[in-house]
């Protein structure tokens, strides 16, 4: 059976322009979790990662807030309480969206760690935008070097779970001896998901977000939309400096280590338009320069019940 890891995006969730309650957060995930129960029925087995941005610096916030009564958290913490917070209401969310669709399978969130260097760069220069408007902050962002739940992740997969892990990029943490030790960072979602991706060799790799695919002139008059597009292609337009780092520049990044580890295919689109991009009629489609045999997985999931 073939695998897709879908990411979806913490701005997804919550959206820039729109409150941020946890009903609305509820309602958007319902949304979401409907478009990710019609995956099931075309004979995929799925995982889910998802992004925390919002979430993690609402969480900072309130710390900050009730400091004079409440013990704070590190941001790794927090993290680690977002992914639950989600991972949660996912849980709830795609268990009742599948059986909706008569679909029989166990789903679990799993708190999820990523190792990363102690002596990262991005402790020194930090450029992860967190948290909502009027009280967002950059936080370090270290690269991710590997998922210390790979193992039952894969184990969850192999014994018929729909996963939910990796939920904010991971718990950021480095090794000291035979221990993790958490820090004081939020590990990028999806360029994390590429690594998980790739580790757990699967077949599909899903980006969601807010914008139904990858654009050039991007909140211009000329903005375009790509649809099929080689990793050379994609290399040429971001060396031109159409995806700034703090937007789509990281989905751009996780979709090319991807296919040019795996020889797969990536999509970039939105939980609306999922099961289009899955049909080849939404979304960006980013391939390996060598050319590509799979569009025939597009087909085959359009024709698909339930789809």
């Amino acid at each position: 059976m073939r695998t897709v890891l879908v990411a979806v995006g913490g701005h997804a969730l919550i959206h820039a322009d729109g409150p941020a309650r946890v009903d609305v957060e509820r309602l958007r995930l319902a949304e979401t979790c409907r478009a990710l129960a019609g995956v099931a029925p075309a004979g995929w087995r799925l995982l889910v990662t998802h992004g925390n941005g919002p979430q993690v610096g609402a969480a900072l916030r309130r710390m900050e807030l009730a400091r004079a009564e409440v013990y704070p958290l590190p941001l790794d913490l927090c993290v680690a309480g977002t992914q639950g917070e989600i991972g949660l209401l996912l849980q709830q969310e795609l268990d009742a969206a599948l059986a909706a669709r008569g679909v029989v399978a166990p789903v679990a969130a799993l708190v999820t760690q990523v190792v990363v260097a102690r002596r990262d760069r991005a402790f020194r220069y930090p450029t992860k935008p967190i948290g909502l408007p009027g009280f967002q902050r950059v936080v370090p962002s270290p690269e991710p070097l590997d998922i210390v739940e790979e193992p039952v992740i894969r184990a969850l997969l192999d014994a018929g779970v729909v996963v939910i892990a990796l939920g904010g990029g991971g718990v950021p943490v480095v090794r000291s001896g035979a221990r993790y030790e958490g820090v004081e960072a939020v590990v990028d979602k999806d360029l994390a998901s590429s690594l998980l991706a790739v580790r757990l060799g699967v077949d599909l790799f899903v980006m969601l977000t807010d914008v139904d695919g990858i654009y050039l002139n991007f909140a211009t008059p000329a903005a375009r939309r790509l649809g099929d597009v080689t990793a050379g292609e994609l290399r040429r337009h971001a060396a031109e400096g159409h995806f700034p780092p703090g937007t789509m520049g990281p989905k751009v990044e996780a979709a090319l280590r991807f296919v040019t580890a795996t020889g797969g295919e990536a999509i970039v689109t939105s939980p609306d338009r999922l099961l289009a991009a899955l049909g080849g009629e939404a979304g960006t489609h980013v391939f390996h320069e060598t050319g590509s045999d799979l569009p025939w997985r597009r087909a085959e999931v359009s024709g698909a019940p339930g789809v």
